[in-house]
């Protein structure tokens, strides 16, 4: 009697926990890797059947708690960090309520893997923003892909929820996820020597420092918050990737883009300018050192210009310039980078060369000096 009694005091306090909302900081959300587990009371072999049986977070529909090395039938059901992982179902959610700053910027990044299912997808909420990330194209030969996404807190405490809206009549059939972390995102600047903001991408998502693989920034409604903001990504179902200096070759600072998808996917900011004044576009186009060869193109575009910049890649890393002068013809003038091939590796994943250390500024003043010189 007396251990019935503290079991049910327990799981009480897990249930308490998980509605309670946790004090946020970057990196790894409360039991964000799912290594703490349900109690065995609360599973049906793989299915979870409490609601808050997972600690810090809710649970409705069809959930399963997955070990590592799990298999499905033939398939092998991999876990990209730690031992568990855990499996939405059709329509099924998780999501868990987290205490931020109203008004500020946040990214959540996260790691995904599809099973059985061919186009799956995932949205991801926080009231009142909601989007479909397209889950089905995989970038790593693992199978596991990272993905971020952003938003603005409008409250103290927002209730962060993860749904499968579902594309298989089978439960067992829906995508795995896993490592969920959260990043506070400063405001993006602008300086006298840069007009655009973010031109080094060092501003972005969390990136876990044991997956090698980078994080996929998806496509987006030009009104959403963008993880690598003000930067936006233009596409129907692809992504840009995201990519850091302690597992890939950058060539400026710590971070940079990979663009993964060729002609499908084009990184854009829109920037203030003054029509009839001349302007230059710089920026560094090269390879993430990730075995990723062959020849590789990038276009930009600026205001009426446009520049392509090829690049012969052997996989090891590397980068060239390239650069645009034109004259602004509009109050706002969108920079572009798409690139012209589809590259893969060895492997037969998605990859692409990578856009770094990108400047815009204003030449007026430095043709005047010229003149008077």
């Amino acid at each position: 009697m007396a251990g019935n009694v503290r079991r049910a005091a327990v799981f009480l306090a897990v249930c308490l926990a998980a509605r309670a909302a946790s004090a946020i900081q970057d990196g790894l959300l409360p039991n964000g890797n799912f290594e703490q587990a349900p109690p065995k009371s609360q599973l049906h072999g793989t299915r979870v059947m409490g609601r808050y049986a997972i600690p810090h977070w809710e649970i409705s529909g069809f959930v399963e708690y997955i070990g590592s090395g799990q298999k499905q039938g033939d398939m092998l059901l991999p876990v990209p960090e730690g031992a568990y992982a855990v499996r939405l179902g059709n329509e099924a959610s998780i999501q868990q309520r987290i205490a931020l700053t109203r008004g500020a910027h946040y990214s959540i990044t996260f790691s995904a893997a599809r099973t059985c299912a061919q186009a799956e997808q995932l949205n991801v909420t926080v009231a009142p923003e909601s989007d479909i990330l397209p889950i089905q194209t995989v970038y790593t030969s693992s199978g596991w892909d990272s993905y971020s996404w952003a938003f603005e807190a409008t409250g103290s405490v927002v209730s962060f929820i993860v749904h499968n809206p579902g594309v298989s009549e089978d439960p067992a059939c829906g995508p795995l996820i896993d490592l969920f972390a959260i990043k506070t995102l400063p405001p993006p600047k602008s300086s006298k020597n840069n007009l655009l903001k973010n031109g080094d991408f060092e501003g972005g998502p969390y990136i876990f420092r044991n997956t090698p693989w980078g994080v996929l920034v998806p496509p987006m409604d030009e009104d959403d918050y963008s993880p690598l903001s003000p930067w936006m990504v233009q596409s129907s179902t692809k992504s840009v990737k995201y990519v850091d200096a302690p597992h890939h070759v950058v060539p400026h600072g710590a971070r940079a883009v990979e663009l993964v998808s060729g002609m499908e996917t084009a990184l854009v900011q829109d920037v203030v300018t003054v029509p009839g004044r001349p302007y230059r576009l710089e920026f560094s186009a090269g390879d993430a050192g990730n075995g990723c060869a062959g020849a590789m193109t990038v276009q930009a575009y600026a205001g009426r210009g446009s520049v392509r910049v090829p690049y012969q890649s052997q996989g090891k890393g590397g980068h060239t310039r390239g650069a645009i002068e034109f004259t602004a013809v509009a109050n706002q003038t969108r920079v572009v980078f798409v690139s012209m091939a589809y590259n893969m590796k060895p492997e037969g994943t998605l990859c692409g060369p990578v856009v770094d250390d990108v400047s815009l500024v204003c030449t007026r003043k430095h043709a005047a000096r010229r003149l008077l010189l």
